[in-house]
C-alpha cells in the first residue's frame, strides 16, 4: 500500500484533484465576491437615495412650516371675517328695524301727500281767481266774483 500511495501516477492524480478542488473553490469565491460587489453598489445607491430623501424631507419640513404660517394667517383672517359678519348682522338688524319704522310711517306720509295734493288744488284755484281778478277787476267785483254787488 505504501508503494501505491507514493507512486507517480497516484501523486499526479491527487495533485490534479487538489488543483480541480482549488479551482472550484476559487470560482465559487469569485462568484461570491462579485455578488458582494453588486451588493456594495446597491448599498451605495441606496445611500445616495437616502441622502436625496433627507434633502426632500428637509424641504417638505420648510414647506410645512410655511404652510402652518399661512394657515395661522388664514385662521386670523377667518376670525376677522366672522367678526365682520357679526357686525354686519347687527347692522342688518338695525336696517330691518329702520325699514319697519319706515313702513309704519308710510301711511302717515301717504295721508300727508293727499292733504298736500288737496291744498295744491285749492292753491291753484286761488291763483286762478287772483289772475282773473287782476286781469278783469271790474267784472270780478261786479258780476262774477265772490262779492254780491
Amino acid at each position: 500500500m505504501y508503494r501505491r500511495v507514493n507512486s507517480g501516477g497516484f501523486i499526479g492524480a491527487m495533485t490534479l484533484g487538489i488543483v480541480i478542488v482549488m479551482a472550484i473553490f476559487t470560482w465559487v469565491m469569485w462568484g461570491m465576491a462579485r455578488q458582494v460587489y453588486v451588493l456594495t453598489d446597491v448599498m451605495v445607491d441606496l445611500n445616495g437615495s437616502f441622502k436625496s430623501m433627507v434633502t426632500d424631507m428637509n424641504g417638505m419640513n420648510e414647506n410645512m412650516v410655511a404652510m402652518r404660517g399661512a394657515m395661522d394667517r388664514m385662521d386670523a383672517s377667518m376670525a376677522t371675517l366672522s367678526a365682520d359678519i357679526g357686525e354686519m348682522n347687527a347692522s342688518m338688524d338695525g336696517i330691518t328695524a329702520d325699514m319697519g319704522e319706515m313702513t309704519a310711517m308710510m301711511g302717515g306720509m301717504t295721508h300727508s301727500m293727499q292733504v298736500m295734493n288737496a291744498n295744491i288744488g285749492r292753491m291753484t284755484n286761488d291763483v286762478g281767481r287772483a289772475s282773473y281778478a287782476f286781469s278783469n277787476p271790474a267784472s270780478y267785483m261786479f258780476g262774477g266774483g265772490p262779492f254780491p254787488f
